[in-house]
């Protein structure tokens, strides 16, 4: 076989001055590439999110070289070493705890300043909780929006929370266990009991399971359990033949409207051609 097929089998040897982003487990550690093993055990060092993680890959597969911290809560302080390392012809491997670096973490910013300064970036991929999650869910797939983790302040949530509500693809979220139940009943308040959805947790793991098969469902499975490992929820979009006005969504949206000048009359007469309404039935919110 010719080795510059793209079928060959030769080993991957790192290159100096490369970033290497390296996508691990999610959990089952035998779903890692033995590409990324190759790149891990022979780059100049490894930057993990947390190093006590990374050594129980390290471990398993009998791997030895040099770790350093790199994570949200030093990578101002790491970033300008990191980048100072790639220009003196040092390899580096970035690693999160689970999955791909850059989604959800800092390795997003370590990408845009290392391209910044015109260094090559080599993405040697792995498992996805979000891409795993979809694809098992059984939810439309071919096109998605992923959030991540929702802001945790009310007003940027609720935005959020709002456009999950009215858009047409499907969303994927990730979500902590403590939080679960909350997020739950949010998106019971906007998108109805009947909305298709599935919470998936544990992925890759012994005790992996997916809970559904909408939100209705979700909610009375996880009311009195002990909720933990990491979460991840597939939403299925709004079908236009499903579509129930929420009407206080609707005299939030009137009070908004009035208040960026329109009269309660002109307002009135646009959301409720916008949601199918009558326009007394709009005009009578407030």
């Amino acid at each position: 076989m010719n080795n510059n097929s793209p079928l060959s089998h030769r080993k991957e040897e790192p290159e100096n001055g490369i970033l290497y982003i390296v996508g691990t487990p999610i959990g089952n550690l035998n779903d890692i590439s033995q590409r990324a093993l190759n790149i891990l055990r022979n780059v100049s060092l490894v930057a993990c999110e947390d190093t006590r993680q990374t050594k129980k890959i390290m471990n398993k597969f009998n791997i030895s070289n040099k770790l350093i911290s790199f994570n949200k809560h030093n990578s101002l302080i790491k970033i300008p070493i990191i980048v100072r390392d790639l220009k003196e012809g040092k390899s580096i491997a970035i690693v999160s705890d689970a999955g791909m670096p850059g989604i959800c973490d800092p390795g997003e910013d370590i990408a845009k300043s290392v391209k910044s300064e015109g260094i090559d970036i080599i993405c040697v991929p792995g498992a996805c909780a979000a891409i795993t999650a979809l694809v098992s869910s059984g939810l439309p797939s071919s096109s998605f929006i992923f959030e991540g983790f929702l802001p945790k302040k009310k007003i940027d949530r609720e935005k959020i929370l709002l456009e999950i509500s009215k858009n047409e693809k499907t969303t994927i979220i990730y979500e902590s266990p403590k939080r679960l139940r909350k997020l739950l009943n949010e998106l019971l308040e906007l998108c109805g009991g009947e909305r298709e959805i599935i919470v998936a947790r544990e992925l890759t793991k012994k005790f992996e399971e997916h809970v559904g098969n909408n939100i209705n469902k979700a909610i009375e499975f996880f009311r009195d359990k002990d909720i933990i490992g990491e979460i991840t929820i597939v939403i299925r979009g709004i079908r236009k033949s499903d579509f129930i006005p929420n009407k206080s969504i609707i005299k939030k949206d009137l009070t908004d409207l009035i208040d960026a000048g329109l009269s309660l009359s002109a307002a009135s007469k646009y959301l409720a051609k916008k949601n199918g309404l009558k326009k007394s039935e709009v005009y009578n919110l407030i």
